[in-house]
């Protein structure tokens, strides 16, 4: 059952991952970017990080993607302009794709050192305490200097929207 799950959960991730793509409107690549999300929470609640999967639907699917949506609805783009291909990219690309995908799962398969498999619900690492404690003992200076960054870009957007006001 819990494999079923996984391949469906997966299956709804990258179903919504080629339609974010695929879409020529910006609003439903968006809803379909918080299809993922949403498929993806549900897949690490399933390998049992219960905290990372609340935090993605959180932080991911819900603020992230209001910010999105706010972004795109303010811009008031419409629908994305088809471009003519080159005849060589229309007939190449797909044939250098699956090159590409063989050469990547090749250097994955010779190259990487083999691992144990996943048993779904085994992790147990995953509540908000785990998480707290490694984030404020072991991770504490690259989450320090996250937070720095994250101060500086908020005053460079501050400054950035504060001259086209001026």
């Amino acid at each position: 059952m819990d494999v079923i799950l996984f391949l469906l959960f997966a299956g709804v991730a990258v179903i919504c991952a080629i339609n974010l793509v695929l879409q020529t409107h910006p609003i439903s690549s968006a809803l379909s970017l918080v299809g993922v999300m949403g498929a993806l929470a549900l897949i690490y609640l399933q390998l049992g990080g219960e905290f990372i999967a609340m935090a993605q639907l959180i932080v991911y699917a819900g603020a992230v993607m209001v910010l999105f949506v706010f972004v795109i609805m303010l811009l008031n783009e419409g629908k994305e302009r088809k471009m003519q291909r080159k005849l060589w990219v229309r007939w190449g690309g797909p044939p250098l794709l699956f090159v590409f995908v063989a050469i990547m799962a090749t250097v994955v398969e010779h190259f990487l050192p083999p691992s144990e498999g996943v048993t779904f619900g085994a992790f147990t690492k995953g509540t908000a305490e785990a998480i707290g404690t490694k984030l404020f003992t072991v991770y504490l200076l690259p989450f320090e200097v996250t937070s720095v960054l994250i101060l500086i870009a908020i005053v460079g957007a501050i400054v950035l929207a504060r001259k086209e006001i001026d």
